[in-house]
């Protein structure tokens, strides 16, 4: 019994002192919380009072950042780089027979032994010289695709740069809005919108500029642990710190918007810049979400040199020393009357970002891609935009945090009229292997083609397109509109040549098993029915009659083929329906039993295979088939859709269920 008492009262013991040191432990956890908290709030509070300061040790911006370099990686093999081993024939010797005879068939089995293997690596190296020739050949078109891109997007850059040289108002404004964008200085949250105008004649950058709203500066001041009640407390900041801090934070924002636009004028275009500050904010007289002016300055290049930022305060510097003004009580949105505005200046205002609904074709292009990072981070991910050199083909860095199915996701981003071709399909592919990333997302103000589709289908790839994206961001509070919908191009005269441009086509290569005779059509479709009997593609009506379909003569390994510029389709058109019916003048008496491991190539204008669509094989007693069609997603975007309705009474029966009377 004292042994059992002595044990229970140890037992206690422990229990009581693992109570102490749990009690203890979180104790000095939350103190370590609140320190924490108060130390980020004080960072915080740094950061806006340095905002001037820091920012003017910034480099200024340079056309240079937005040049792209044309690094790619190079040409690395693998393992496919190391030959296959060859079999060594000393290493096959023959064992010893008791008889001339037993030494003989030992001598023949390893002879055949040798040879057996030699073959098998002599394949195996066939194979190698293969793979590793179609893996160079697939490394040079990547290569050559993502140097294109680079070229095309320097070239811009240049354009601009000579537009900026010759004071062209758009190069102007959007030269120094690039360089507003590009600025690293501003802290995480800060808005970034601006409207602008250039007046050639005055050398005057006209613009309204989105300053921060009250809430930038802490509420609170320090967190507190409160042992009694076991909770964190935040003392509050007072009011009047809080409110001259916002105040100083608008003046800093102000100078360094002059600053940054001022470095960056390496062409000299500017001798003054207009600029207005204003918050997105409700109007407290009406209640309507407006633009609230807070201030207002018109600073000369002369005036601005001369002032040593990193001594002045910032307030009194824009009151003062550029005559500007600053609202007295920002906090309670009193409003200054802003000077010239840019729809004052008489030039096309440029517009980016905001409240209103840009047009993603007109947007920057360092604001579309902030606009898709944007995007990504309201889906819940952590997402940023990379340089502007050595992206390595990246626009937008993300990661997914869900379990499982989350992890490193890499974004391009294509701001596009035409469709985007299957290429840059395969190049982002190529980059998600290159970089390790879970999955790659090509992101596009265009759509894409079956071409694209096909190719994406089993990769960890996403294609988002116009339509798709600008839903994407009203679901997520974000803005954006495509411009006016591209028209269609008129329909040309039969026998002319097809409205698309020349290479923007697919050539559908059909094969199949089978020796039976078969003749592929095509038919131009709005749902089941046929636009017009010139719409049906066959051996007597070889094209439609604005050439955008076209059957053109079959390169091995295939036994038919189509051409087909679905951009060129007719607007009225929503599928293309691809079908195959037996030839009755050659195989009278035959069926489609015989049309086995048949499918549809998918072919770019060099025919070389972007991927294959499997299709049903054929049946007895039936003559005629539909393979599958293409059917136009609401985005524009083309899918491919399986068939496999077989019919009895040959191409005749088939034609008449999409509505052509045959005689």
């Amino acid at each position: 019994m004292e042994a059992e008492a002595r044990r229970r009262r140890y037992e206690a013991q422990q229990a009581r002192a693992y109570q102490r040191r749990a009690e203890q432990g979180h104790r000095e956890y939350c103190q370590a919380e609140a320190r924490r908290r108060t130390e980020e709030l004080e960072a915080r509070v740094a950061a806006l009072q340095g905002l001037l300061t820091t920012g003017c040790r910034a480099p200024g911006f340079r056309a240079s950042d937005l040049m792209r370099a044309e690094d790619i990686p190079p040409f690395d093999p693998g393992p496919l780089a190391w030959p296959v081993r060859m079999p060594d024939p000393n290493q096959y010797q023959a064992q010893s027979g008791w008889t001339a005879g037993q030494r003989a068939r030992a001598q023949a089995e390893a002879r055949a032994r040798f040879e057996q293997d030699w073959h098998a690596a002599q394949l195996a190296e066939g194979q190698r010289q293969q793979r590793l020739a179609a893996l160079q050949r697939d490394h040079e078109q990547r290569t050559e695709s993502q140097r294109a891109e680079v070229r095309r997007h320097n070239a811009g850059v240049a354009a601009v740069t000579e537009g900026v040289r010759r004071g062209d108002p758009d190069s102007v404004v959007e030269y120094f809005s690039a360089a507003l964008y590009a600025s690293t200085a501003w802290p995480e949250g800060f808005p970034r919108q601006v409207a602008a105008a250039y007046d050639g004649a005055g050398r005057q950058l006209v613009l309204d500029w989105e300053l921060p709203p009250y809430d930038v500066v802490p509420e609170a001041k320090s967190v507190r642990y409160q042992l009694r009640e076991d909770q964190f407390k935040e003392a509050a900041r007072p009011v009047s710190q809080r409110r001259a801090l916002y105040r100083e934070v608008l003046g800093q924002s102000v100078l360094l918007v002059l600053h940054q636009l001022f470095a960056a004028d390496e062409y000299g275009v500017l001798d003054s810049i207009a600029l207005n500050g204003f918050v997105d904010a409700p109007d407290p007289a009406t209640g309507r979400q407006t633009q609230i002016f807070l201030a207002t300055v018109m600073a000369s290049r002369a005036a601005f040199t001369d002032l040593h930022l990193g001594q002045v305060d910032p307030v009194s510097c824009l009151t003062d020393a550029l005559r500007g003004q600053i609202s007295t009580r920002p906090d309670q949105l009193a409003s200054v009357r802003p000077g010239r505005q840019p729809q004052d200046v008489g030039s096309p205002v440029a517009t980016h970002g905001g409240d209103h609904e840009p047009n993603l074709y007109d947007m920057d292009p360092i604001a579309f891609e902030s606009l898709v990072a944007d995007l990504f981070r309201a889906m819940g991910m952590q997402a940023v935009t990379t340089q502007r050199s050595n992206d390595g083909g990246v626009d937008v860095d993300a990661t997914d945090p869900a379990p499982i199915r989350g992890g490193k996701i890499v974004v391009q981003v294509k701001r596009y009229r035409n469709t985007v071709p299957p290429t840059a399909v395969r190049d982002l592919y190529g980059t998600v292997q290159d970089v390790g990333a879970n999955k790659g997302v090509l992101v596009t103000t265009s759509g894409f083609g079956p071409g694209s589709h096909t190719f994406a289908r089993g990769k960890p790839l996403e294609l988002i397109s116009g339509g798709e994206l600008v839903d994407l961001l009203h679901r997520h509070g974000l803005r954006g509109r495509l411009g006016e919908t591209r028209t269609a191009a008129p329909a040309q005269p039969t026998g002319a040549g097809p409205a698309a441009p020349p290479d923007d086509h697919n050539v559908l290569g059909m094969t199949w098993s089978g020796n039976v005779a078969l003749d592929v059509c095509a038919l131009v479709c709005r749902g089941s029915r046929v636009l017009s009997e010139d719409h049906f593609v066959f051996f007597n009506n070889p094209q439609t009659p604005d050439g955008s379909v076209r059957a053109i003569p079959a390169a091995g390994p295939d036994k038919a083929a189509m051409r087909v510029a679905f951009d060129g389709l007719p607007e009225a058109a929503d599928r293309f329906v691809i079908v195959a019916a037996v030839d009755p003048e050659v195989n009278p008496e035959a069926d489609l039993s015989g049309f086995t491991d048949a499918c549809i190539r998918l072919l770019d204008p060099a025919l070389t295979e972007l991927g294959r669509l499997e299709v049903s094989d054929g049946r007895a007693g039936e003559t005629a088939l539909v393979l599958g069609s293409f059917r136009r997603r609401a985005n524009g975007d083309w899918d491919f859709v399986l068939g496999g309705k077989g019919y009895t009474g040959g191409l005749e029966q088939l034609v008449r269920d999409y509505g052509i009377e045959v005689e």
